[in-house]
């Protein structure tokens, strides 16, 4: 998952500011499929069979449009990461609402590997992913994804959100210091610290070494 160019997003921001109707639509159809991808790779599968993720984005982009104004008299993020942490705060609030007490006993019915075989779900390893894969290859990768991601889950919320920062949706150190409100070496040991729990938890299975 890529977000749009940053370069043309601040064009767009500017003429927003200056009350240029098309480039606020322009500005949020550009982050739409971003927006998409990230709610596919957090949302829950039980979430998911109830949930599309485009009404999802919907929600959102029609939330940061009734924002918009106030994003641009003070813009204390980065507008991919405003739109980010609204979406974030839009999953939360969705697993609140449609699991609540019924938490628990869905996710013991929810195994994690029975999560991850859901193809939306998968979209957590797509930087593993490589399509020009040949067929064994592709099983072979399959496999590895499958262990990385149970791997992951074994991670604290903490490291597991870090790691999803970084490898998921790819944002730079100083973007997940701001999301995390920590500062930047604060955040870049973090992100070290999960590596290097995640390696461990890896390392359990001698098939990942490399």
């Amino acid at each position: 998952m890529n977000w749009p160019n940053s370069e043309r997003t601040v064009e767009l921001l500017a003429n927003a500011r200056g009350g240029d109707a098309d480039a606020v639509n322009d500005l949020m159809e550009r982050h739409r499929e971003s927006l998409r991808g990230m709610v596919r790779a957090r949302i829950d599968r039980a979430l998911a069979q109830r949930v599309d993720a485009s009404d999802v984005v919907q929600d959102v982009l029609f939330e940061a449009h009734r924002r918009l104004e106030d994003y641009l008299a003070d813009p204390k993020l980065p507008f991919h990461v405003w739109l980010r942490q609204l979406t974030k705060d839009r999953i939360v609030d969705m697993h609140r609402r449609h699991r609540g007490a019924q938490r628990r006993s869905v996710d013991r019915e929810q195994p994690i590997v029975a999560q991850f075989a859901d193809r939306s779900s998968m979209d957590l390893a797509g930087a593993l992913k490589d399509d020009e894969l040949t067929p064994a290859a592709k099983a072979i990768r399959n496999e590895l994804e499958r262990r990385f991601l149970v791997a992951l889950d074994e991670l604290s919320e903490d490291d597991r959100e870090v790691v999803l920062l970084r490898h998921v949706e790819h944002l730079g150190n100083s973007e997940v210091a701001e999301l995390l409100q920590i500062s930047p070496p604060a955040a870049g040991m973090r992100y070290v610290r999960a590596l290097r729990r995640l390696r461990a938890v890896l390392g359990e299975h001698p098939s990942l070494d490399g």
